[in-house]
């Protein structure tokens, strides 16, 4: 079915560096409009994701490149946001939105690049000579910041619609693979752990084979199915804010610190430990980060009661050999 539209909607996507929108960046950005009558028209941009406050390239989280094929030298030559953006404001103006979970992801992370461009300017016209030309450039940049309003664009999540009309949850579960049909009971503790048991048989049932859409089998074997849908990463709480890296040590997945070692923050700032103990987190999380503390504390004065190794002090006495000092 054709769509009934009364203004141009804009299908849009974006790639990103990752997954955090106040610190991560935008490196490809996909329009698609449908005007009414029919009339479609494509635009991408591949684009160098920039820090405009530490005046540097945002890195692509590794686990980012392995879904979206996008790699830091890929984008050398690409323009930064602030660049593309009088295009982007042109294809916006006048058009309602569209995307696939774009109001959880996409249109804030759109919304955070933009608003990136408007401090910028704003700190870039602070600092400039009021008459200068890049002064009327950053002046000439606000003002295209300012006609963007995607508060009030009408926003179509054809993620919601999806779950909204085919609903994740056991009962959907059940109708989808057992049958068709409704189970006794629901919502009663035994009813859904029957349920669930039976979906599980089910699902065992129909993926057993390959097919013209689905490469992947369900194997029936405990330890490939728990690794279904899980993080990439292994968690060491239960609600995710410490995951194991490739090293074995605790990496913090949330937060201004995400992507650090815990034990690096551990050093530089501890009063971040005191934070969690104190604040909104689950006990298990908290119990997790004091185990580390622990650990961090007795390997530090492990390290100062140890025997200095052959390597330290023949270093130490290079470090003090007559003349080195002045």
């Amino acid at each position: 079915m054709e769509l009934n539209l009364q203004k141009p909607l804009l299908f849009f996507d974006i790639e990103s560096t990752g997954l955090n929108i106040a610190s991560d960046g935008i490196i490809e950005l996909s329009f698609v409009k449908v005007f009414p009558g029919g009339k479609t028209e494509v635009k991408t941009w591949k684009i160098k994701p920039w820090d405009y406050v530490n005046h540097r390239v945002i890195k692509i989280n590794p686990e980012a490149s392995a879904v979206n094929g996008v790699k830091d030298e890929d984008l050398v030559n690409c323009p930064k946001f602030i660049a593309v953006l009088p295009e982007v404001a042109q294809w916006l103006s006048g058009s309602d939105l569209a995307g696939f979970n774009s109001i959880k992801f996409d249109l804030p992370m759109l919304a955070e690049e933009i608003e990136r461009v408007r401090h910028y300017c704003n700190q870039r016209l602070s600092e400039l000579a009021p008459d200068s030309p890049e002064a009327d450039k950053a002046r000439e940049t606000l003002k295209i910041v300012e006609s963007i309003d995607l508060h009030s664009a009408r926003m179509v999540d054809v993620q919601n619609i999806f779950h909204h009309f085919e609903p994740r949850n056991l009962r959907a579960a059940y109708r989808f693979y057992c049958g068709g049909k409704d189970f006794e009971n629901a919502h009663t503790a035994e009813a859904d752990t029957v349920a669930t048991m039976e979906v599980l048989k089910s699902q065992l049932d129909r993926y057993a084979q390959p097919d013209d859409f689905r490469e992947e089998v369900l194997k029936n074997d405990v330890e490939y199915l728990s690794g279904i849908g899980g993080p990439r990463n292994k968690a060491l709480d239960f609600a995710g804010r410490l995951i194991e890296g490739p090293d074995g040590e605790a990496v913090i997945s949330f937060g201004k610190h995400r992507g650090r070692k815990a034990r690096e923050i551990w050093e530089e700032e501890p009063s971040y430990f005191s934070w969690i103990e104190n604040g909104d987190f689950t006990l298990d999380t908290k119990e997790v980060f004091s185990r580390l503390k622990e650990k961090y504390i007795r390997e530090k004065k492990q390290a100062l009661n140890r025997p200095a190794t052959p390597g330290e002090l023949a270093s130490l006495a290079e470090k003090f050999k007559p003349g080195k000092l002045f």
